[in-house]
């Protein structure tokens, strides 16, 4: 297939470098740092002059964007890919959204004759770059099983979860517990030092009991360290957890320790900056409490 991709940052580019791997696939790709297209272009891709021609010829669309307004604004906007691509083509959004862009990507993908699948992921950098992701799919059932195998190339668990803007559901709904894992292991590390017990001690007692988690194995060591992760930003991630507050407005549901999360997210974001990356939370609540971590 002729695959058209936008969006090559931290997680699109490994996504798109599994795709191109192997040859089956030919790739167009485009993102608003040409050099982030130089990799893919090494090893075979095709560097798209702008989002219309990286679209124009292609089977499938795939995008890996930082969220609603930059889909919005690429898809929908003056110049959007979606009026542009062919008839019969496919849109598969890997992008995180929110429901109310979502509603207006599917009618305009209705009106354009375009199939489309939200399918958001789920795994980090790691993931991506192993192509073990999980992808939480949204859509029609037939559209979802023509494009099964082309999503295993760059996950190792792909579900359909329902009908399109289930995936962006799953995906909110999942993602806050990284974030409220985050605070809530940097809370208890603090806890165990300031009682008395080794940084490193208190954390290999966590990851051996019932509080052990994903984040525990994964950002633990770089708390440590003190590197705090530089994968992903706190801006990125302040941006996921405005999208779960909206979701809950929207859905009428009260989540207070969201509500917290996003509220200690959006401190750190404007204390550090918004490419800070996104353990600088746990950073702030050190600088709180006095009481730091570094083994």
């Amino acid at each position: 297939m002729n695959i058209g991709f936008i969006g090559l940052g931290v997680m699109g580019n490994p996504m798109a470098q599994n795709l191109q791997r192997g040859g089956q696939h030919q790739l167009s790709v485009f993102d608003i740092d040409p050099v982030r297209c130089e990799i893919l272009c090494a090893a075979g891709a095709r560097m798209a002059v702008d989002v219309a021609d990286a679209v124009r010829d292609a089977d499938v669309v795939m995008t890996s964007l930082p969220g609603p307004k930059q889909i919005e604004e690429v898809a929908l906007g003056d110049n959007g890919f979606v009026a542009q691509m062919k008839s019969a083509a496919a849109w598969i959004d890997l992008s995180t959204n929110n429901l109310a862009v979502a509603e207006k990507i599917r009618v305009a993908a209705q009106t354009f004759a375009i199939d489309l699948l939200d399918a958001p992921v789920s795994g980090g950098d790691e993931g991506a770059r192993a192509g073990n992701l999980t992808i939480l799919v949204g859509g029609e059932r037939a559209v979802f099983e023509r494009y099964q195998p082309l999503l295993k190339i760059i996950g190792g668990r792909v579900s359909l979860l329902g009908d399109h803007g289930s995936g962006y559901s799953a995906k909110i709904a999942q993602v806050v517990l990284c974030y409220l894992h985050s605070l809530a292991l940097s809370e208890a590390l603090m806890l165990g030092v300031k009682g008395g017990v080794e940084p490193q001690q208190m954390l290999d007692i966590i990851q051996n009991s019932t509080g052990r988690s994903y984040v525990a194995d994964r950002y633990g060591p770089p708390i440590l360290k003190g590197d705090y992760d530089p994968s992903f930003t706190v801006g990125l991630a302040h941006k996921d957890m405005k999208l779960a507050a909206e979701m809950a407005a929207s859905l009428d549901i009260r989540l207070p320790m969201c509500d917290l999360t996003t509220a200690t997210y959006a401190r750190a974001m404007e204390t550090y900056g918004f490419d800070a990356n996104h353990l600088r939370a746990v950073r702030l609540l050190e600088e709180d409490n006095n009481t730091f971590l570094q083994a």
